[in-house]
């Protein structure tokens, strides 16, 4: 098996740092961003550390400042209840030798918001992310509006304070509200209400053993294709594990090669977990452990 800028909380945001921090986290977006709702949820709400936060404008870049060590942690979202995978990260998950030591959920509320004084009926167009497009298809197409994307929802916002955008309004959160100074117009526009969004919290080395509801995540590709994967699945079964997740992606490596992200309960420490990837491995090509980490979901 292959184991594989500044702001009223302190945060550094948009410059990356100078000097490597014990508790350094960098997330993709702006100030705003759910992303960042993210870091701030997993770190100091749930486990009471203080951080330092820097953006990033890409999920690569995030993965690269882990990797070579500019920060300690990177925080990536993985999934949204409503709108599915994110592909990208599936992807870099492959590519980088980064564990995920951690998972959290945010509940997603999503906002329509302009400049103050500004009314529903002078919005002509709407800019955000399109996975939060997405999530209002349904709200955007009783208005007769625009659609644009966005790199990120609080960017949206933050673009149409800094370019002082009349008729313009953004789907964001609303903290990205409150922080560039922007009136909501409508609030959680999402179609389903119920919306959230699993984010992966990334570190060069493995999280320390937990008994605690753990789960572990891999990366594995077939050695022989011809194979279905309930055989490999099968393994799981054998030796009493929960399948909680199966998502799939082509290989970057051989053409119609897939690789199969892999989610059972249980630490790679437990005994039981231990010989299931043991056994699992010998029926791979690869059988990269990607992380076992405390499960929010």
């Amino acid at each position: 098996m292959i184991p594989a800028q500044n702001q009223e909380d302190n945060s550094t945001i948009d410059q990356p740092p100078t000097q490597p921090h014990s508790m350094n986290v960098a997330f993709q977006g702006v100030s705003g961003a759910f992303s960042e709702e993210a870091v701030y949820t997993y770190f100091e709400q749930d486990m009471g550390q203080p951080i330092q936060k820097y953006s990033y404008q890409s999920f690569a870049d995030v993965f690269a400042a882990v990797a070579k060590g500019s920060v300690a942690y990177g925080v990536v979202p993985l999934e949204n209840s409503q709108t599915g995978s994110i592909d990208e990260v599936y992807d870099l998950l492959a590519s980088y030798d980064l564990f995920v030591v951690g998972e959290v959920c945010v509940p997603v509320n999503q906002c329509l918001m302009c400049l103050p004084g500004q009314r529903l009926s002078d919005i002509k167009r709407v800019f955000s992310h399109p996975q939060a497009l997405a999530q209002c298809k349904e709200y955007l197409g009783k208005l007769a509006v625009e659609v644009n994307t966005a790199s990120n929802t609080a960017a949206s916002a933050k673009m149409i304070q800094e370019a002082h955008l009349e008729n313009t309004a953004a789907i964001a959160g609303p903290r990205a509200a409150e922080l560039y100074q922007l009136e909501i117009l409508a609030q959680n526009i999402q179609t389903v209400k119920e919306n959230y969004t699993r984010f992966l919290v990334l570190g060069k080395t493995q999280g320390p053993y937990s008994d605690q509801q753990s789960k572990t995540m891999l990366a594995i590709t077939m050695a022989r294709q011809s194979l279905a994967l309930s055989h490999y699945l099968t393994v799981f079964a054998a030796h009493g594990l929960q399948l909680v997740r199966v998502e799939t992606r082509p290989s970057r490596q051989q053409p119609w090669e897939t690789i199969y992200f892999v989610e059972i309960a249980g630490h790679s420490e437990d005994p039981k977990v231990r010989c299931a990837l043991n056994d699992v491995a010998t029926y791979t090509s690869m059988c990269k452990l990607l992380g076992s980490f405390q499960r929010a979901v």
